[in-house]
């Protein structure tokens, strides 16, 4: 029997583009590790059609009334939470995470359309009458043009939904690059936002490589940029598009630290750590991959977590029972496979050794265990770089001041946790620790839409954060206007700097 094989291409202009570049990339299942589509690699001349559609139906689409443009979100959002399995399930089959995770995602991506339901409310600006005789003044936020999604493999539809909801909302149109590995979501979410009466080229999707990321960085109709990914990719973004006079905010990498005190809860804090660890195979930003064992309670955690790590229910991501899935493709499980190699070699002490696994029934998936490491020290390679699979380092510490001068003295900043019960311990490392979200008993502290997502350091590069409050200043310029009417004017020339009385 021939394996049918999707053929994944663009959405320019409200319709389905199939692509001409002669360029493709190939798409797995990653359960069982074989292609499942092929996806077009797009040419610079199909970015310039992208952004030539953004561009035409900027006008129009700025030109509506906030409100008008809030009833196409409100129509979104049902159309989403109608889809809401259907999303999950491109989720699974071209990411691999496990179907209940995958819909958690997409939870987590509605919550930001949600809130880009009242964009009429958050962009009210501010008046002033009679701030001098006869002059009244206010301010008000405006969109800035085409913007332009760069998002990872990891979230293929959360990430989008943190970015697209509140630039269209707030006036702009968007073009989307989204991760060649898992394509169809953001393609289907197209789909939607037309259903939704979204009108043509005001949402665009691009799939491709380099070539694409760099065309859009150089186009000078592209506004505003937005990115999530590495941190050596979020830099050259940065540099790249801010060196063009463009707006640019770049999530990059973490290495998440989950500070453990003699005093926590053992039980709530080896069930967060499988969760935050362990949960989506490590692929998340917002994983905690260093758990900091401050004092005596190191040896009670190893010997909490050994048992939990051997029993995770390890299969491919539609099977209900699963707690995770296979990674994204062969060569990151090759990738994760050589730092677990690294830090054994390193000195490392490897308690659980997840490189072996094997799912039966998906002999070829790309299947990872856990891995559990104690004894890592800040120099070993483990502890420094960004793995970005199932792999949870243990770094033994005597005392809380010591765990605070680790995790701040790291390159990243992005998230971390603390787990005590005491709370002089919980406020003194919120109001030290430099990383730009933190968690109290709580390991995976991302913001819920109405407050903003970002980190701290080399995790973020840019002035604002993602979501929230800070996407309308993102996505908005002020303008401040001051208005004096002619009955009023003095008579004659003023040639000294005007002063308000």
């Amino acid at each position: 029997m021939t394996q049918s094989i999707a053929l994944i291409g663009h959405y320019i202009q409200g319709r389905s583009v199939a692509g001409n570049s002669g360029r493709q990339a190939e798409v797995f299942n990653p359960a069982l590790g074989r292609v499942s589509g092929q996806v077009a690699l797009a040419s610079v001349d199909e970015v310039n059609q992208a952004v030539a559609a953004a561009k035409a139906a900027f006008p129009a689409w700025a030109g509506l009334s906030p409100l008008r443009r809030a009833r196409v979100m409100f129509k979104f959002k049902e159309l989403i939470e109608k889809n809401h399995d259907r999303l999950a399930e491109i989720i699974t089959a071209e990411h691999g995470k496990v179907f209940t995770d995958a819909k958690g995602e997409v939870t987590r991506g509605l919550e930001v359309v949600e809130y880009a339901c009242g964009i009429p409310e958050m962009l009210k600006g501010e008046y002033t009458e009679h701030m001098a005789t006869g002059v009244d003044g206010w301010t008000m936020r405006q969109p800035i043009g085409v913007t332009v999604g760069i998002t990872p493999f990891n979230f293929p539809v959360m990430v989008p939904l943190w970015m697209l909801p509140m630039a269209i909302a707030c006036g702009n149109t968007f073009v989307l690059k989204p991760s060649e590995r898992d394509p169809s979501a953001s393609l289907f979410m197209a789909q939607l936002l037309k259903e939704a009466g979204l009108p043509d080229g005001v949402f665009n999707v691009i799939n491709g490589d380099k070539v694409a990321v760099d065309a859009l960085l150089h186009h000078p109709d592209v506004d505003a940029i937005s990115f999530v990914g590495s941190t050596p990719i979020a830099e050259y973004i940065y540099q790249t598009g801010t060196a063009q006079g463009k707006r640019v905010q770049a999530l990059g990498g973490a290495k998440n630290h989950m500070v453990v005190m003699p005093d926590a809860d053992l039980n709530q804090t080896v069930d967060a750590l499988m969760g935050a660890a362990y949960g989506s195979a490590g692929e998340r930003c917002m994983a905690i991959s260093v758990a900091v064992a401050v004092g005596d309670i190191a040896d009670p955690l190893i010997d909490a977590l050994v048992p939990r790590i051997k029993e995770l229910k390890v299969t491919q991501g539609m099977d209900l029972s699963a707690e995770m899935g296979p990674v994204v493709t062969q060569p990151h499980r090759q990738k994760i496979q050589g730092y677990i190699d690294t830090g054994v070699k390193e000195g490392a002490q490897l308690v659980v050794d997840g490189r072996s696994i094997t799912v039966p029934g998906f002999e070829n998936g790309f299947f990872l265990g856990g891995s559990l490491f104690d004894h890592v020290t800040p120099e070993m390679t483990i502890y420094r770089e960004e793995i970005f699979g199932p792999v949870l380092c243990v770094v033994r510490v005597p005392h809380f001041a010591a765990a605070l001068e680790l995790v701040n003295g790291h390159e990243y900043g992005n998230g971390t946790a603390i787990f005590t019960r005491d709370g002089g311990f919980a406020r003194e490392y919120v109001s030290r620790v430099k990383v730009g979200m933190v968690g109290v008993n709580v390991p995976i502290p991302v913001p819920m839409a109405f407050h903003s997502f970002g980190g701290w350091k080399r995790s973020l590069f840019g002035d604002h954060h993602a979501h929230g409050p800070e996407a309308v200043r993102f996505y908005t310029r002020q303008k401040a206007v001051t208005q004096r009417w002619p009955a009023s004017i003095e008579a004659g020339a003023q040639f000294a700097m005007p002063t308000l009385k």
